[in-house]
Protein backbone atom coordinates (compact mmCIF):
# COMPACT_ATOMS: atom_id res chain seq x y z
CA UNK A 1 0.00 0.00 0.00
CA UNK A 2 1.08 3.19 -0.85
CA UNK A 3 1.34 5.90 1.62
CA UNK A 4 -0.70 9.17 0.48
CA UNK A 5 1.82 11.58 1.89
CA UNK A 6 4.65 9.61 0.20
CA UNK A 7 3.18 8.41 -2.70
CA UNK A 8 3.17 9.23 -6.37
CA UNK A 9 5.51 12.41 -7.39
CA UNK A 10 7.00 12.11 -4.66
CA UNK A 11 7.92 8.39 -4.09
CA UNK A 12 11.67 7.61 -4.32
CA UNK A 13 12.02 5.32 -7.53
CA UNK A 14 14.00 2.55 -5.59
CA UNK A 15 11.71 3.11 -2.42
CA UNK A 16 14.06 1.96 0.79
CA UNK A 17 12.70 2.69 4.77
CA UNK A 18 16.49 3.41 4.95
CA UNK A 19 15.92 6.68 2.42
CA UNK A 20 13.69 9.75 3.31
CA UNK A 21 11.45 11.00 0.40
CA UNK A 22 11.43 13.76 -1.43
CA UNK A 23 8.53 15.23 0.65
CA UNK A 24 10.41 14.60 4.26
CA UNK A 25 13.16 16.63 2.36
CA UNK A 26 11.48 19.36 2.04
CA UNK A 27 10.29 19.73 5.69
CA UNK A 28 13.62 19.49 6.65
CA UNK A 29 14.85 22.16 4.09
CA UNK A 30 11.94 24.82 4.99
CA UNK A 31 12.59 24.50 8.88
CA UNK A 32 16.03 24.40 8.22
CA UNK A 33 15.52 27.71 6.75
CA UNK A 34 13.83 28.95 9.66
CA UNK A 35 16.82 27.63 11.75
CA UNK A 36 18.92 30.07 9.67
CA UNK A 37 16.84 32.83 9.49
CA UNK A 38 17.62 32.89 13.23
CA UNK A 39 20.84 32.67 13.02
CA UNK A 40 21.40 35.09 10.65
CA UNK A 41 19.31 37.55 12.78
CA UNK A 42 21.76 37.08 16.01
CA UNK A 43 24.61 36.68 13.86
CA UNK A 44 23.85 40.36 12.13
CA UNK A 45 23.17 41.71 15.72
CA UNK A 46 26.67 40.70 16.60
CA UNK A 47 28.20 41.87 13.60
CA UNK A 48 26.34 45.38 14.22
CA UNK A 49 27.43 45.79 17.77
CA UNK A 50 30.35 44.83 16.94
CA UNK A 51 31.54 46.89 13.81
CA UNK A 52 29.02 49.31 14.12
CA UNK A 53 25.93 50.33 11.53
CA UNK A 54 27.54 51.64 8.18
CA UNK A 55 25.85 52.01 4.90
CA UNK A 56 29.14 50.99 2.40
CA UNK A 57 29.65 48.67 0.24
CA UNK A 58 31.95 47.26 1.90
CA UNK A 59 30.08 46.88 5.48
CA UNK A 60 27.12 45.19 3.43
CA UNK A 61 29.62 42.53 2.15
CA UNK A 62 31.55 41.91 5.09
CA UNK A 63 28.38 40.86 6.64
CA UNK A 64 27.20 38.47 4.23
CA UNK A 65 30.81 36.68 4.06
CA UNK A 66 30.45 36.50 7.94
CA UNK A 67 26.87 35.06 7.43
CA UNK A 68 27.73 32.55 5.28
CA UNK A 69 31.15 31.48 7.40
CA UNK A 70 28.19 31.63 10.42
CA UNK A 71 26.35 29.85 8.40
CA UNK A 72 29.19 26.99 7.13
CA UNK A 73 29.83 26.54 10.96
CA UNK A 74 26.84 25.49 11.59
CA UNK A 75 26.01 22.67 8.94
CA UNK A 76 29.88 21.61 9.32
CA UNK A 77 30.19 21.29 12.83
CA UNK A 78 26.69 19.27 12.79
CA UNK A 79 27.42 17.10 9.70
CA UNK A 80 30.89 16.26 11.28
CA UNK A 81 29.62 15.68 14.92
CA UNK A 82 26.79 13.75 14.04
CA UNK A 83 25.65 14.28 10.41
CA UNK A 84 22.34 15.67 11.79
CA UNK A 85 21.21 19.51 11.92
CA UNK A 86 19.02 20.34 14.12
CA UNK A 87 16.08 20.18 11.38
CA UNK A 88 17.47 16.94 10.88
CA UNK A 89 17.47 15.65 14.25
CA UNK A 90 13.49 16.88 13.88
CA UNK A 91 12.82 14.63 11.24
CA UNK A 92 14.62 12.29 12.01
CA UNK A 93 17.27 11.97 9.34
CA UNK A 94 20.87 11.70 8.84
CA UNK A 95 23.24 12.89 6.07
CA UNK A 96 26.08 10.13 5.85
CA UNK A 97 28.96 9.23 3.54
CA UNK A 98 28.78 6.44 1.08
CA UNK A 99 30.04 3.91 4.07
CA UNK A 100 27.08 5.16 5.75
CA UNK A 101 29.46 7.25 8.39
CA UNK A 102 29.32 10.97 9.14
CA UNK A 103 31.30 12.78 7.15
CA UNK A 104 34.51 13.92 7.74
CA UNK A 105 35.97 17.70 8.01
CA UNK A 106 37.09 18.07 4.18
CA UNK A 107 33.86 16.16 2.74
CA UNK A 108 31.64 18.20 5.00
CA UNK A 109 33.49 21.73 3.90
CA UNK A 110 33.43 20.41 0.12
CA UNK A 111 29.51 19.24 0.46
CA UNK A 112 29.18 23.08 1.54
CA UNK A 113 31.19 24.46 -0.91
CA UNK A 114 29.14 22.69 -3.71
CA UNK A 115 26.15 23.48 -2.28
CA UNK A 116 26.56 26.93 -1.83
CA UNK A 117 27.36 27.38 -5.56
CA UNK A 118 24.21 25.43 -6.41
CA UNK A 119 22.72 28.41 -4.76
CA UNK A 120 24.72 31.07 -6.70
CA UNK A 121 23.17 29.49 -9.51
CA UNK A 122 19.38 29.63 -9.16
CA UNK A 123 19.59 26.67 -6.32
CA UNK A 124 19.86 24.11 -9.83
CA UNK A 125 21.63 21.11 -7.77
CA UNK A 126 18.75 21.26 -5.23
CA UNK A 127 16.11 21.03 -8.03
CA UNK A 128 18.42 18.19 -9.49
CA UNK A 129 16.61 16.16 -6.57
CA UNK A 130 13.54 15.75 -8.64
CA UNK A 131 14.80 14.03 -11.73
CA UNK A 132 17.43 12.01 -10.17
CA UNK A 133 16.78 8.29 -10.09
CA UNK A 134 18.06 8.33 -6.42
CA UNK A 135 16.26 11.54 -5.41
CA UNK A 136 19.64 13.10 -4.55
CA UNK A 137 20.89 16.59 -4.74
CA UNK A 138 23.36 17.27 -6.82
CA UNK A 139 26.24 18.24 -4.16
CA UNK A 140 25.37 14.91 -2.54
CA UNK A 141 25.62 12.89 -5.96
CA UNK A 142 28.93 14.77 -6.73
CA UNK A 143 29.80 14.08 -2.89
CA UNK A 144 28.68 10.64 -2.55
CA UNK A 145 27.29 11.06 0.42
CA UNK A 146 23.36 10.61 1.01
CA UNK A 147 20.49 10.83 3.87
CA UNK A 148 19.30 8.13 5.95
CA UNK A 149 16.36 8.27 7.88
CA UNK A 150 17.10 7.58 11.45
Amino acid sequence: MIHPLYGGFFMMTFYSDSRPSLLRLLGVALYETLILMALWMIGTALFLAVYGVEQTVASRWALRVFLWMLSGVYFVWCWIKSGQTLAAQTWKIKLVNAQSLPLSLPQALMRYALATISLIFFGIGFFWAIFDKDHLFLHDRLMKTHFENR
